[in-house]
């Protein structure tokens, strides 16, 4: 396999393709997100600490955080088993099932959502069910956690596909032939093989997840204090003409996103070291 050396940019119309692609991330990434910042501390640090000393935005935090703490490991299994499944097996209906995990990718949130409350919602195929033994799904924490569970779902497992695709069976069979057990080989050479892909996918649905509107508008009700995460908390801010508050929010979300960018970017570095090193064995 040939290995393809990076070289160093010659020429003006490499230099000005390396401007072109400079200038148009700093307009439509870096311009906007640095405007979320300053307009959070636009009336000083007193008034951006005074967004999250409202009782609603206390009660976004919480429900943020109790959503990802549910869909993230759920997806987190369901990426490593599907991952583990697609990689090491031949099966009818494979292609399709990978076609599914990839679905959500394409599919609108606000469909995302919507799917949820033709299921449970009152007049949906298992609403009045439902409601006849006193569950309730939609305009509910229920609701919102299957909302970012679905938007969410391929995150983990397509980062790991490749990555096991790539690493092969090999050692998994050599651990069968030396006597161990299907956990043991899970646990002791095929979970240290993935940690850091596993690591980085978590990394990017915790992200998602966080940060979900169009879902999770659909099934929340928008009820503030009890159905409201931080991106329709936003929202409310925002339609209230209570501009600061809003962007000290947002600029919360925005920081979410840019620890989990470095993080990522320094679990890639750590892979690419790992498989450097590896080569060079």
């Amino acid at each position: 396999m040939r290995t393809v050396v990076a070289s160093r940019p010659r020429g003006l119309f490499a230099w000005l393709a390396i401007t072109l692609a400079t200038a148009w991330v700093a307009l439509v990434i870096l311009l906007p997100l640095a405007s979320v910042f300053i307009e959070a501390f636009r009336k000083g640090v007193g008034a951006y600490l005074d967004a999250f000393r409202d009782p609603d935005a206390i009660a976004a935090i919480q429900l943020t955080l109790t959503v990802a703490a549910i869909s993230v490991p759920l997806n987190a299994l369901f990426g490593v088993a599907a991952a583990w499944l697609v990689t090491r097996f031949e099966f009818v209906g494979k292609t399709l099932l990978l076609t599914l995990i990839d679905l959500p990718f394409s599919l609108s949130p606000v469909i995302s959502g919507l799917v949820w409350v033709l299921l449970f919602g009152a007049s949906g195929w298992f609403g009045p069910l439902l409601d006849s033994l006193g569950i309730a799904v939609i305009f509910n924490v229920t609701g919102i956690v299957l909302a970012t569970i679905l938007v969410t779902l391929p995150f983990v497992a397509r980062e790991l596909i490749p990555l096991m695709q790539a690493q092969g069976a090999e050692e998994e069979i050599a651990a069968v032939t030396l006597g161990a057990g299907g956990l043991q080989t899970f646990f002791h050479v095929t979970l240290p093989n993935i940690a850091w892909a596993l690591l980085s996918g978590v990394l990017l649905c915790n992200a998602r997840a966080m940060g979900e509107f169009g879902a999770v508008s659909v099934v929340s009700g928008h009820i503030r204090g009890q159905t409201d995460t931080l991106p329709l908390h936003i929202e409310v801010l925002y339609n209230d003409y209570n501009f600061v508050a809003a962007f000290a929010v947002a600029s919360l979300l925005a920081g979410l996103a840019l620890v989990t960018l470095g993080a990522k970017a320094a679990l890639e570095w750590r892979l690419g070291r790992e498989g450097a090193g590896a080569g060079r064995g």
